[in-house]
């Protein structure tokens, strides 16, 4: 554990006195940004490079500190940092180096403060782990559109209020959560898009007072723009709400997705059938076989929401520029990106290898999924809709009664309930015919499914460019 002279060693100059011991534990962040490392080296070497051409090394001085960063990088991969004793990455990063090239090691940190440097780390972090984030949602794209090309031919019944409400392709459904993961990659963009802004130059609060090249900085480091303002830069964490606000929504879609191989995996659906390698069993139970990869998947949607709101609530009170506080951003977002890299692949390995199973689709169809199409045909033989619906609905409630399916009335009890019923409306009860009436575009007809499919496979090898 860091000891209090060791904690003040950074900025101990102004204090008479050591930490309290009381306070280190609380002061320390080396347990979360530790991962941080390989970017705060990578950072302090472009550092270096600009206070070089700035006037404030000269060439032998950035020669020496480069190398020893890059000694200090060799050590870390090597050994590790289970014994450092400071209080964070930076501290670690910056005694490494002064034993690597003696006294130099004190001129990096010129012009550079903790709060530019913190920030800039963690968004370098932050825009590599969004595009391995974007990566593994459209591995999960992909799975689903095998799922949906297997099932665009198989009919299955659609649901509103998780009541059978008229009949869809088993292929539609599929796609129904692959466009909302497309909506996600977009999300993602646009947080690695707010992440790659680069704040390194901002120094403190006030910015720095050597005529650094921060257009050198953003390119080397492969930003995007340079911070407009010193003030908001070192303070500025609406990227990270951004990526767990996209990391909340992803697991609410991942969530409804799990919910539905729950149900439809389970003995009364039993529409879709997940491979052995994402099921368990029942420590009790011979018979079971447990949707786990659902369930858990269901139940990382909860942390995945707490990340964006502790997120939020971090931020709202906090007064102009940087404040300590902000040593707490890290935490959610890294959680979000580590539970989301173990889920979504997960998930992508259970679609891959689910199944639709299209008898037990068929044999628990029932024919009032074909009211509305019941209804739709009194209105093609001029029955306003309104008029349509009622009648439709007192003859379901007439096959309730009688316990007889609505595909099985007579005529003459259709007839009875309105005369413009004629032969013709047995062809109503035909489950591809049904699914085919709905040709406009993104219904469930072949040919609309065809055009889903397309258009969801150009925009995922559109977002993997």
């Amino acid at each position: 554990m860091t000891d209090p002279e060791t904690a003040k060693a950074l900025w101990g100059g102004r204090f008479e006195e050591g930490m309290a011991p009381e306070m280190v534990p609380l002061n320390l962040s080396l347990g979360i940004d530790q991962r941080l490392w390989r970017e705060d080296v990578r950072a302090s070497v472009a550092w270096a490079r600009a206070i070089g051409q700035a006037g404030v090394l000269d060439e032998a001085e950035v020669e020496a500190i480069v190398a020893g960063l890059t000694e200090v990088g060799r050590r870390i991969e090597r050994d590790g940092l289970a014994d450092a004793p400071e209080e964070d990455i930076h501290s670690v990063v910056e005694r490494m180096l002064g034993e690597a090239v003696g006294e130099v090691a004190g001129r990096l940190h010129t012009g550079r403060s903790r709060n530019d440097q913190s920030s800039t780390g963690v968004r370098l972090y932050g825009m590599a782990a969004i595009d391995a984030l974007k990566s593994s949602v459209l591995d999960l794209c992909t799975a689903l559109l095998g799922l949906a090309e297997s099932g665009k031919t198989i009919i299955m019944p659609g649901y509103t209020h998780l009541q059978q409400a008229q009949p869809v392709r088993a292929g539609q459904w599929a796609l129904s959560h692959l466009f909302p993961l497309l909506r996600d990659v977009e999300r993602l963009s646009a947080a690695r898009r707010s992440a790659a802004v680069l704040p390194l130059g901002s120094g403190a609060i006030a910015g720095c007072p050597f005529p650094v090249d921060r257009a050198a900085l953003r390119d080397e480091l492969g930003f995007e723009r340079v911070s407009d303002n010193s003030v908001d830069a070192v303070s500025d964490r609406d990227w990270i709400c951004d990526t767990t606000y996209a990391g909340a929504v992803i697991g609410v879609h991942l969530s409804r997705l799990a919910e539905d191989l729950v149900v439809f995996s389970s003995t009364e659906f039993g529409f879709v059938r997940l491979s052995d390698g994402y099921s368990t069993g029942s420590s009790l139970m011979p018979q079971k076989r447990n949707p786990d990869v659902a369930e858990l998947t269901r139940g990382k949607s909860g942390r995945l929401v707490g990340n964006l709101v502790s997120v939020l609530t971090l931020l709202k009170g906090l007064p102009t520029s940087y404040n300590r506080d902000l040593q707490e951003d890290k935490e959610p977002l890294f959680d979000t990106v580590d539970t989301l890299a173990i889920t979504l692949p997960a998930m992508t390995g259970a679609i891959a290898t689910a199944e639709f199973r299209p008898d037990r689709m068929k044999r628990v169809m029932d024919t009032q999924l074909l009211a509305t199409d019941l209804a739709d045909y009194l209105v093609r033989r001029g029955v306003p809709f309104r008029r349509s619906h009622e009648v439709v609905g007192r003859i379901v409630r007439r096959s309730e009664e009688r316990g007889v399916p609505l595909s099985e009335l007579p005529l003459a009890e259709l007839r009875a309930e309105h005369e413009a019923f004629e032969d013709d409306v047995a062809a109503v009860f035909d489950w591809e015919s049904s699914v085919e009436a709905r040709e406009a575009s993104g219904g469930t007809s072949f040919t609309s499914v065809t055009a889903q499919i397309e258009s969801a496979r150009e925009r995922i090898d559109e977002a993997r460019l």
